[in-house]
Parts: C-alpha cells; structure tokens; sequence
C-alpha cells in the first residue's frame, strides 16, 4: 500500500472513532436528563406499550411556555413516544389498526389532539426544533378536553 493511501485510512478510521464516542456521548448524555421508560398494559389477548422519554419539569413552566399551545408536541423528550398493540382498537368511538404508532399531541388551554402516526421517526425533533411528524401518516386524531389537578 501507499503511504498516502495509508494515512489516508489512518485519517478516515480516526475521524470514524470521533464521531461514533461524539454520538454516543450525546445520545447518553440526553437520556441522563430525560430517561427512557417503557409502560405494558395487558388484559387477555390485548398488549398495549407505550415507549417515551420522560421529561422532567425542574420549575419550569412547560404547557404555553416551554411546549407552546396550538402546536405540535412530540409527546415526550428526545425520540417521539410510540405507541404499540397487538389488536384493532376503538379509541374515543374511532378505530385504529394493530401496530406501532409514534404519538404527538398538540396542546390546548381547553382541550389536547392526540395523535396517532404511523410512521417512525429517528428523534423526535430535528435541528430547528420542529416536530417530525408528517401529517399524511396520521391514522387517527382526536380530541380530549384539559384538566388540570
């Protein structure tokens, strides 16, 4: 081999390193404010699960503040939430299919948009912050009024 192709490799194989303990340094670096959390619900035949990254408040104001009103939410940090059954459902009167959905909301002072995608997204935001989602995978929407506690 070439010495020029040699350290060209040498170079490559470095930059490749850099990058992967960048990615993984992130990545985990991220779950440490906001861990991962999987929730299982099962009743007979039926298994729902729900897969998110839990935020934490740390005083902040977050519904109209910090995840605005009127506009789309990934539900979630980092990665948007998914939601999985194994079985047709009837939510709120509307049907939606067995399978994996990513799941956003879109909050309201007086009532939430849930919303079902079919499509799965590498994070749940990209660089500028907006949502992933992209509406024509929507599979189900719908409505439920606000409370607060």
């Amino acid at each position: 081999m070439s010495k020029n192709l040699t350290l060209g490799l040498k170079i490559a194989y470095g930059l490749l390193v850099i990058v992967l303990v960048f990615l993984f340094f992130n990545r985990y670096s991220t779950k440490a404010h906001s861990p991962e959390d999987t929730i299982v619900y099962q009743e007979a035949e039926l298994e729902l699960e729900v897969f998110y990254n839990r935020p934490y408040k740390k005083e902040r104001e977050i519904f109209g503040s910090l995840v605005p009103y009127d506009q789309v939410w990934r539900t979630g940090a980092n990665e948007a939430t998914t939601f999985t059954t194994n079985e047709d459902l009837l939510i709120d009167g509307s049907f939606l299919a067995a399978g994996k959905y990513t799941l956003w909301t879109i909050p309201g002072e007086k009532s939430w948009k849930v919303i079902f995608n079919s499509k799965m997204y590498p994070w749940g935001i990209d660089a500028d912050k907006k949502p992933y989602r992209d509406p024509e995978f929507d599979s189900l929407v719908i409505e439920v009024l606000s409370e607060r506690n």
